[in-house]
């Protein structure tokens, strides 16, 4: 089941095993939260076991089918609970598949994964296991989710101003959830956020003004893009720092046009967020390989030479516009 998911899946039930998996950090430890309070401890500190998977071998995989295989004290659940536990396939067999065919009624464990391993065995295929995908979602999804958190929070929000927040944030639910907070304090319980609520008051991703800033570049929007370069530049990022991130973003760029796959096998690849993957290719095949080389190229020599005396770091600046907007 997608994170989503889960909080109607506890109100009907409680599985004895959960593998919580997936990149974004504030669902996976949401998930735990939620599973941890329908197990209604009275006594964590008797039935509530955390351990980390790394390094668990043999006897330490012998101990942790033991530690599930015992009864709660003064409570009527266990919780055990392994972060970043990748077992091969034969440890699997050997120590947790008995387990999971006939597992504790009263213990709840809770595998917690950022992600797969290779030569790891595939939990989410294992017999008896419910799996909680916490993998990054879609724009559309996230903006429905985002809608019930404004409500908790005791707002309204419309359609168009959870889309935006949603792109200023860079899909990253923790940054949605406390810039709805924000919201909930400037604006005060039963107010209606707007689209401009959102541009006035949502901090935008540095990462999601560098591609406004890209993407005033190619419709050759100078005014735009002065106005998102001064914001930049009064938000604290000196010249330097604006000349780092266009390079990066167009090396990015380079790299997304010559490059196969999926969205995330890309992302997975270069290390950044499968949005940004699917943005990139977008402004690529829109500019053209050839052109975003070209703007790569004379960018990373900009920078250079603003570093090495060759220009100053305002003039770099000016030049790297006129490259962007005029070359």
């Amino acid at each position: 089941m997608k994170f989503v998911q889960l909080a109607n899946h506890l109100r009907e039930t409680l599985a004895p095993i959960y593998l919580i998996e997936g990149e974004e950090a504030y669902f996976r430890d949401h998930a735990v939260e939620s599973i941890r309070t329908a197990c209604a401890l009275t006594n964590p500190a008797l039935n509530d076991e955390r351990c980390e998977g790394e390094g668990l071998k043999g006897e330490g995989l012998a101990k942790l089918v033991r530690s599930l295989q015992t009864l709660p004290f003064f409570d009527r659940r266990r919780l055990v609970r392994v972060y970043e536990f990748y077992p091969a396939e034969r440890e699997w067999e050997t120590y947790f598949k008995a387990y999971a065919a006939a597992p504790n009624p009263a213990a709840v464990f809770l595998i917690v994964n950022s992600g797969k391993k290779a030569g790891a065995a595939d939990l989410r295929r294992k017999q008896g296991v419910t799996v909680v995908d916490c993998s990054r979602e879609s724009e559309e999804t996230l903006a429905r989710w985002l809608f019930g958190v404004a409500r908790r929070k005791g707002l309204a929000m419309d359609a168009d101003a959870a889309a935006l927040m949603v792109r200023y944030c860079a899909q990253d639910a923790a940054r949605l959830k406390s810039e709805t907070e924000k919201l909930a304090l400037l604006l005060g319980q039963g107010a209606r956020v707007s689209r401009a609520h959102v541009e006035e008051y949502v901090a935008r991703d540095v990462e999601y003004k560098i591609y406004e800033l890209t993407q005033a570049a190619s419709r050759k929007n100078f005014s735009a893009f002065s106005e998102i370069l001064h914001d930049l530049m009064q938000k604290g990022m000196d010249e330097y720092a604006v000349l780092a991130a266009l390079v990066s973003h167009y090396r990015t760029l380079a790299e997304v046009s010559g490059m196969q796959g999926t969205d995330a096998q890309i992302a997975k690849a270069l290390g950044v967020k499968p949005y940004a993957v699917q943005k990139n290719r977008e402004t690529a095949a829109r500019l053209g390989r050839e052109r975003v080389l070209q703007f790569y190229t004379r960018l990373y020599e900009l920078a250079c030479g603003a570093r090495s005396g060759g220009y100053t770091k305002s003039g770099a600046v000016v030049a790297a516009v006129a490259k962007i907007l005029f070359g």
